[in-house]
């Protein structure tokens, strides 16, 4: 199972940086994760979040692609309903031409009504839409629709659903799976079958959430309000322009307890060995091919995020290698 790195490039208010170091100093991350071995990095995208987080991943991609030459660079995900089909199929290409070939395409539909609204797109098609625009990315493409082409062809394509729909059509487009949810492999190995598809080609990477620590215990209580915050503003903003009740906080200590009937925490700071031990119970039942893990939780402490970055990509890499 290979190993990479993933991004959100949040930069909270309460220990906000200047917004030229902080891009800066992680494209230097990724730049070391490279020298270590990792084998991807991965860049998520949303809008309007106090923190800035990353609203253009393929912008910061192109970037990446101009710092390194190995590490293969993902988006998990980029919200296609949001885009021109003919921009995004010109975007991409130049990354993948600027990085010879590195680019791993993740779409996904996001959960956010404001995203949609303020983009002038219909939350409740946002489906539908994405659907339309990946096709029409990939016939520009076939057809020479856009110029220049990317170097992949085909382009290296992932899904990131969470249901049974979108699973199929990961499955019927030859794409990639981007998670490790059980439940989700049958339809996704029935649109691969649909699509002409082995289904025996089935692959999944998703992120795992964990921090690797040479001290587990020493490191959580620091590690601890930063995750905090990090999911309390996923839950806000999930209910942002909705009818929802606001959530109630989460307490970070109950994500690192085991799930029902033993199932794996939802969190945890591990050694490498343990981490290993937890990615391989996370990933048990699915065709696993990569893992990629934070780089920082929400602007967590310099010192506890690079040493974390460094045992993924040394011992956690080697341990599932």
């Amino acid at each position: 199972m290979d190993v990479g790195i993933y991004l959100d490039l949040r930069n909270p208010p309460g220990w906000a940086v200047p917004w030229t170091d902080h891009y800066a100093h992680s494209l230097e991350v990724v730049e070391e994760a490279e020298r270590l071995g990792a084998a991807s990095v991965w860049l998520s995208e949303h809008h309007f979040f106090e923190d800035g987080y990353l609203p253009q991943p393929l912008t910061f991609a192109a970037a990446i692609a101009a710092r390194t030459r190995s590490i293969r660079i993902g988006t998990a995900v980029l919200l296609a309903a949001l885009r021109e089909p003919a921009h995004l199929a010109e975007e991409a290409a130049m990354v993948d031409i600027l990085s010879a070939g590195r680019l791993d395409l993740g779409i996904g539909l996001g959960y956010r009504v404001p995203e949609y609204t303020r983009f002038g797109r219909p939350f409740e098609k946002r489906f539908a839409r994405t659907e339309a625009v990946l096709r029409e990315v990939l016939r520009l493409w076939d057809t020479g629709g856009v110029t220049p082409l990317p170097v992949q062809r085909p382009m290296s394509l992932w899904g990131g659903f969470f249901g049974p729909r979108g699973a199929r059509l990961a499955g019927e487009l030859g794409a990639g799976l981007l998670s490790f949810d059980a439940a989700l492999m049958e339809p996704y190995r029935a649109g691969l079958a649909d699509g002409g598809h082995d289904p025996g080609s089935a692959r999944c990477a998703a992120v795992v959430n964990l921090v690797v620590a040479d001290d587990p215990e020493t490191a959580w209580p620091r590690i601890r309000p930063y995750l905090s915050y990090q999911w309390d503003s996923y839950n806000r903003y999930a209910v942002e322009d909705t009818d929802a009740p606001d959530p109630r906080p989460i307490d970070p200590d109950k994500w690192c307890a085991p799930g029902r009937d033993g199932a794996p925490p939802r969190f945890g700071v591990f050694t490498p060995e343990g981490a290993a031990a937890h990615i391989r119970a996370v990933t048990a039942d699915v065709p696993a091919v990569q893992v990629y893990l934070w780089n920082s939780i929400a602007g967590m402490p310099a010192d506890l995020a690079e040493r974390h970055v460094e045992l993924v990509c040394t011992d956690l890499r080697a341990l599932l290698a």
